[in-house]
């Protein structure tokens, strides 16, 4: 093939008085079309190779497929192209991280310049030795409990200042300016520069979270990223960073713009989202939204509140439209009676009872007196006593021995003369 009919073949017709490039000069110049010809006719005599490597990027467009193997044991990196009539031949579960062999041939494509490895074949070897590495501390993150939900803490509704972490200039920092002052005008950032990518990314992340999180006026931090193949993602799976992020005070959220993979900072950060513009939306709420959900809150208040008065006016009038209620004075009437029949009832019954009580207060009051020594007093009669000890015996009270004669009234003093012979006559006479 000519490098005429090479760059026809990719739909490139170069002029026909175009130069060889190894002809050309300042003045007589060759064509793109017959350069990038020249270069395919070169590269197409290369013979297919077998090549081991990681896959780090894994993309299916249109059928085929377009990634890229990276060395395991250095940073090289080839692009790779499967179409679709091989894809069929391939394992189907590839994907990045895998571990591979690959037979490779060099194509270049001469409408774009572009280089690449077309496979005709590939097969799987075992995991890849950075996919392996986060695979382990993914699993031991896990088993501490950073991924827990638990320990996650809740995005505040309307953050008043929002910090943001992201590349200086970036898309994704324009992305969520946009999208959050769209939904929410007067919502304030405070924004920390750092590297996204590369030697730098970690360290600068980590001073910019310390300083925000130690900001006591920022209420949430976005770490932002416009996305990328694993291998510039790496950043954000470091040990450093996501531990620095799960002791922070402030709630963290992730959002680096990624498609297949997603780095460990998404699993230990207290909010996900896909992409920066999704970040912005699910911190900062839409004022529209917002205006027209107090709107129906509103609305919903009012009827509510309107039906209950309504029902409760008409409660009232069927209250006051009851006989009862319309006209009272029956009712007290015949209350009126039939409370002052009850006291009159009640009335007499309490005057039964105070004359019987009576009665028997009077008959009690009688037994009484008739029982008590100073009824036996009263008709004359003495108790003679000594120490206290009623005397019943002459004998109990020799000669000499002083007692006390108590009589109807008063008590009298004596001192016995001893036991006489006979008792004396009874009085005829009342003392």
């Amino acid at each position: 093939m000519t490098v005429f009919e090479a760059s026809s073949a990719n739909g490139e017709t170069p002029p026909a008085d175009a130069v060889a490039p190894r002809d050309s000069t300042a003045d007589a110049p060759t064509s793109v079309a017959r350069l990038n010809g020249t270069i395919r006719d070169f590269i197409a005599r290369w013979n297919t190779v077998w090549v081991e490597g990681e896959i780090t990027s894994w993309n299916v467009r249109g059928g085929n497929i377009f990634g890229r193997l990276k060395d395991t044991a250095s940073d090289a990196q080839i692009s790779i192209r499967i179409w679709s009539s091989v894809r069929g031949r391939i394992p189907t579960d590839l994907a990045i991280g895998d571990h591979v062999v690959a037979a490779v041939k060099a194509d270049y494509f001469i409408k774009a310049g572009d280089f690449s490895f077309t496979v005709s074949s590939m097969k799987h070897v075992g995991l890849g030795g950075q996919l392996e590495r986060l695979e382990r501390l993914r699993a031991q993150l896990r088993q501490e409990g950073l991924f827990n939900d638990e320990r996650k803490k809740p995005v505040p509704f309307l953050p008043h200042v929002i910090g943001l972490i992201t590349g200086e200039r970036s898309d994704a920092e324009k992305d969520v300016h946009r999208n959050a002052e769209l939904r929410w005008p007067q919502v304030r950032f405070r924004t920390e520069y750092a590297a996204v990518q590369g030697d730098r990314c970690v360290p600068e992340t980590l001073a910019a979270l310390a300083k925000l999180d130690a900001d006591p006026e920022v209420d949430v931090i976005i770490i932002a990223r416009g996305g990328g193949d694993p291998q510039t993602l790496l950043g954000f799976s470091d040990e450093r960073l996501i531990r620095a992020v799960a002791a922070a005070s402030t709630p963290v959220v992730s959002a680096i713009g990624h498609e297949n993979d997603h780095p460990l900072l998404d699993d230990v950060a207290d909010l996900r989202a896909s992409t920066p513009t999704d970040a912005a939306k699910r911190v900062v709420p839409d004022v529209g939204e917002q205006r027209a959900l107090i709107g129906q809150l509103r609305a919903r208040a009012t009827s509510r509140l309107t039906q209950r008065i309504t029902h409760d006016i008409a409660q009232l009038e069927q209250l006051r439209s009851r006989p009862v209620l319309r006209s009272p004075d029956p009712i007290i009437d015949d209350r009126a009676q039939e409370l002052w029949l009850l006291v009159s009832r009640g009335r007499e019954h309490v005057m039964r009872q105070l004359d019987v009580a009576s009665r028997n207060t009077g008959e009690l009051r009688a037994s009484l007196r008739a029982l008590s020594p100073a009824a036996t007093l009263a008709r004359g009669y003495a108790i003679a006593h000594r120490d206290g000890i009623i005397l019943r015996d002459a004998a109990d009270a020799p000669t000499g021995t002083a007692i006390t004669i108590t009589v109807d009234r008063g008590s009298i003093a004596a001192r016995s003369e001893g036991e006489i012979a006979e008792a004396p006559a009874a009085a005829t006479t009342d003392p």
